[in-house]
């Protein structure tokens, strides 16, 4: 079984770019700050939520997007730990979407101390009702996850083979398939987690 969102380019990168920033603090530290723009844009052209995103979802383009990144910047800030909780994550996009008096849309967390079965299930949940999901790493022990250290990133997507979860990883304009258990076992006690959006209407 596989399942994919439709998505959105930003003059040619899948999503935005984290690396054509031009402000030195949104280019190192502004991942949690992207997969909020990115979710907020997706919401607008795919379930009409006109209130998200003030600039057109036909064409973005990156000045559009860095200007929209200037509205969320208060909100999910570069800082010296990053953005490392998932509450700090819940509670600016809160902020923001109080502040634009937008009420459609909740936000909760699953901690990656959960189980991999309940990470799985969430997943598939999310991705069959129309979601991306904003996703925390902080440390992890296999190299192969070195870009993921300390960086949020979205899902879009998810497969299932045999005994084996592949999701789909957005990140920096691009996007990679994943084992889902490589991501969840991080090795280390302290781990970041899962964004759910939910109770949403379309506009």
């Amino acid at each position: 079984m596989k399942k994919e969102l439709d998505y959105f380019k930003v003059e040619g990168d899948y999503g935005f770019n984290q690396d054509k920033f031009t402000n030195l603090m949104m280019k190192m530290g502004g991942c949690a700050a992207v997969t909020a723009c990115d979710s907020l844009i997706y919401f607008k052209k795919y379930k009409g939520i006109e209130s998200l995103y003030p600039y057109d979802t036909n064409e973005i383009s990156k000045k559009d997007y860095v200007d929209f990144s200037n509205i969320i910047k208060p909100y999910l800030h570069p800082r010296m730990s990053g953005v490392d909780k998932l509450d700090i994550y819940i509670d600016g996009l809160n902020d923001y979407l109080n502040d634009i008096n937008e009420t459609r849309i909740k936000l909760s967390g699953l901690s990656g101390d959960e189980s991999i079965g309940t990470a799985k299930e969430f997943i598939a949940g999310q991705i069959d009702n129309g979601y991306p999901i904003p996703y925390l790493i902080l440390k992890h022990k296999d190299p192969s996850m070195k870009d993921f250290v300390w960086h949020w990133f979205l899902i879009t997507g998810y497969e299932i083979l045999d005994s084996t979860t592949k999701v789909k990883v957005v990140s920096y304009g691009e996007y990679q398939w994943f084992d889902l258990d490589t991501l969840w076992n991080t090795g280390y006690s302290r781990k970041g987690g899962l964004i759910k959006f939910e109770n949403i209407t379309t506009g």
